[in-house]
């Protein structure tokens, strides 16, 4: 691999995301956990806190922008970059530490949590770190290293909860490992998972004060769901995390773990480890893929743990080796080439378009309209505004996008901030949005609904909870005089908490 060309592609990865981190409209997921930052919690419904406290610190140095709501996103993969970089030095040298950097900046998972603001940002570095100084503390026997790494999984557990698969890797490691046994014996193993507890502890606190909701959801609401096979979805989503390229080199470094030629016996260890540390997490999710539902980024972790081994393949040289693993190594380039390629398209597309092309009008994935449906939405709202009276409270009509976006930059337009609700008010699912604007506050309020289509508006659950409703307004969003899509709003008066007739 040349040295001059991967740096000059770790550099441009670095760069893209710096130049567009300010200029992306948020993704609703973003803005959904930016409003957890005005909630300040140890915990909420279907997350850890991690990320609410990072576009807390985030916005609080840049103000209420996109690029201070992804500063966090953006340290985190930088903490990420650094520890894989230190771990494939570790494992496979420095030659195999750059190409490793260079797969942190260029495989999707790794560019993606080092730019988008979920909690995905804060777990990818939490579990890098963990899995280096595991390394350390198992492999390189270094005692203090125990710490360290129960810094990092507690860390990792108030960010995503899913870390918590490194517990049997380690467990299991020591078991099979005869050089690792001792450690069963001694206090460092289990003072680093008291060391995590205590991190962690905050995060129980809060679940044990409201009836281990965020558990729940998490775990039970999710084996109780209607069951089905989700196995060839969760391929799918390895393969879009760590491209096809990406997947091949997986499933060859697991076949043949490569190794330097000096210390043999160190390089096997090291393969039980890091092969336990992918195995183990991935069985996990493809047994539950089996009867549920998975979703996208699930697998996206654990590959870190191929990362060190997938790098050093790429650039070992060795004659003797097959034809598969040969079409791997000369993929590599062209695979990580064309995914910055795509990266940079996408992002100019998201901020600027591209000629010729249009936008697709769903903006709750592809985020191209939220500022202008902002401002046509804070002006309806204005001009329904009884003076002298409360607001009219926007609700949007879906699960959390709208009322999300809306708040983010609806609040920029107004002096005080802007609370909105979603379809809890009539019965739906409202997430955090049921804590924050419950029901019984919004009483006799007028509201704006906000809906992508006719019949979220015409339902009658809604006709249940208010005195009267307006009619239902057809409108247009526009881009740079470009059709997004069209939605739909309507004003609905006198809220009241309980249905008609209950």
């Amino acid at each position: 691999m040349n040295r001059r060309l991967a740096i000059g592609l770790i550099a441009f990865a670095v760069v893209l995301r710096l130049i567009f981190a300010g200029a992306v409209e948020l993704m609703p997921e973003e803005a959904y956990y930016w409003s957890y930052s005005r909630h300040l919690d140890f915990g909420y419904l279907d997350h850890p806190p991690m990320v609410a406290w990072l576009i807390r610190l985030g916005t609080g140095l840049f103000g209420q922008t996109e690029f201070g709501v992804r500063a966090g996103a953006l340290c985190c993969g930088a903490v990420t970059a650094v520890f894989v970089y230190r771990l494939a030095r570790n494992l496979f040298g420095e030659s195999g530490a750059l190409a490793a950097l260079l797969l942190t900046q260029t495989l999707p998972y790794f560019f993606l949590s080092g730019f988008l603001m979920t909690p995905d940002a804060p777990l990818a570095a939490a579990w890098a770190a963990s899995l280096y100084f595991l390394e350390r503390a198992l492999i390189g026997n270094q005692s203090r290293a125990w710490w360290f790494a129960g810094i990092a999984l507690g860390i990792g557990m108030i960010s995503k909860y899913s870390i918590a698969v490194l517990a049997p890797v380690m467990m299991a490691f020591m078991v099979w490992d005869p050089d690792s046994r001792h450690w069963l014996r001694r206090k460092e193993p289990y003072l680093a998972a008291l060391l995590a507890l205590a991190l962690f502890s905050p995060v129980l606190v809060w679940n044990a004060q409201h009836e281990w909701a965020s558990f729940a959801f998490q775990t039970s609401r999710r084996i109780a769901e209607a069951p089905q096979f989700a196995l060839h979805k969760l391929i799918g989503s390895i393969i879009v995390l760590i491209t096809p390229t990406g997947l091949l080199a997986v499933v060859g470094v697991l076949w043949t773990w490569p190794h330097r030629r000096e210390g043999l016996a160190e390089a096997a260890r090291r393969r039980r480890l890091f092969t336990l540390a992918i195995l183990v997490p991935l069985s996990v999710f493809a047994a539950f893929s089996l009867r549920h539902e998975v979703k996208l980024d699930w697998t996206g972790p654990l590959w870190t743990a191929a990362l060190p081994a997938m790098a050093f393949a790429m650039i070992a040289v060795d004659a003797d080796i097959s034809r598969l693993s040969a079409w791997i190594r000369a993929a590599w380039m062209p695979t990580m080439i064309t995914m910055l390629l795509i990266y940079g398209a996408g992002l100019h597309y998201l901020v600027l378009g591209l000629p010729g092309l249009g936008y697709g009008k769903h903006i709750e994935v592809v985020p191209v309209g939220w500022r202008n449906l902002s401002a046509h939405i804070i002006e309806t709202a204005n001009a329904h505004a009884e003076p002298g009276g409360a607001p009219v409270l926007i609700v949007g009509m879906d699960r959390y996008a709208i009322a999300s976006e809306l708040a983010f930059y609806g609040g920029a337009r107004t002096p005080t901030g802007l609370e909105t609700a979603n379809s809890h008010l009539f019965g739906g699912m409202g997430l955090m949005y049921e804590r924050w604007m419950p029901p019984e506050k919004q009483e006799h309020r007028n509201l704006l609904l906000v809906a992508w289509t006719q019949g979220e508006l015409e339902d009658k659950a809604i006709e249940e909870h208010v005195g009267r409703l307006g009619p239902i307004e057809d409108d247009v969003l526009v881009r740079d005089g470009i059709l997004i899509r069209h939605y739909y709003h309507r004003l609905a008066f006198d809220y009241h908490a309980a249905a008609a007739g209950k």
